[in-house]
């Protein structure tokens, strides 16, 4: 049975009754952080964590990231978000898909990506003392928010830091962040960054 996640979130809010905490936040790209980041800056101090050996080549990876900073730059939601970006480790990619080059989209080599990524995530959340870690992965259709939140949650297996369950496409999030890059003229690119 799927999981309603953005249930779960709307639960954990009312639990913390307006008291911020701090969110380690993983973003692929300013499109599907421009949303996420919109929604949870009303609720945590957002430290957002550009961690992406995934996207190539190299001057793709450079170009979402010039971009993500002018999301935190341009939008009056993130004048207070902090901004994370860890050496780029192509090799940690290439690690994560060996023997699984030739998987479809969507499929088991996806799976090893978000778990690259969350789990970097996870363990800069628990080194850097945040509350909580998350993705802005859930806000694209494309995306699995079930597989996602099931990586997420068995990371933060004896953590201090606890996982934010989302799956920011509810809502009309996807639709929202597609505003949102158009109000402030964001790069859309056409796919995920995998090099595969």
């Amino acid at each position: 049975m799927k999981h309603n996640y953005q249930a779960e979130l709307d639960t954990l809010l009312k639990e913390l009754g307006g008291e911020r905490k701090t969110l380690l936040l993983h973003a692929c790209c300013a499109p599907c952080s421009s949303y996420c980041l919109e929604y949870l800056t009303q609720h945590f101090d957002v430290t957002v964590l550009y961690y992406n050996p995934n996207t190539l080549p190299a001057a793709e990876w450079e170009k979402r990231l010039y971009w993500l900073r002018v999301l935190l730059e341009r939008a009056p939601f993130c004048h207070d978000v902090k901004l994370l970006v860890p050496e780029r480790q192509e090799d940690a990619f290439w690690k994560a898909a060996a023997g699984l080059e030739s998987e479809r989209e969507g499929g088991e080599r996806c799976t090893q990506c978000f778990r690259m990524r969350l789990s970097k995530t996870a363990e800069e959340a628990e080194k850097g003392g945040y509350d909580f870690f998350a993705t802005t992965l859930t806000v694209s259709p494309h995306k699995d928010a079930e597989r996602i939140n099931a990586i997420g949650y068995a990371l933060a297996e004896g953590l201090s830091t606890r996982w934010l369950p989302s799956d920011f496409k509810k809502r009309d999030g996807y639709r929202r962040s597609i505003e949102l890059s158009h109000e402030y003229g964001l790069y859309r690119q056409a796919w995920c960054g995998c090099g595969l």
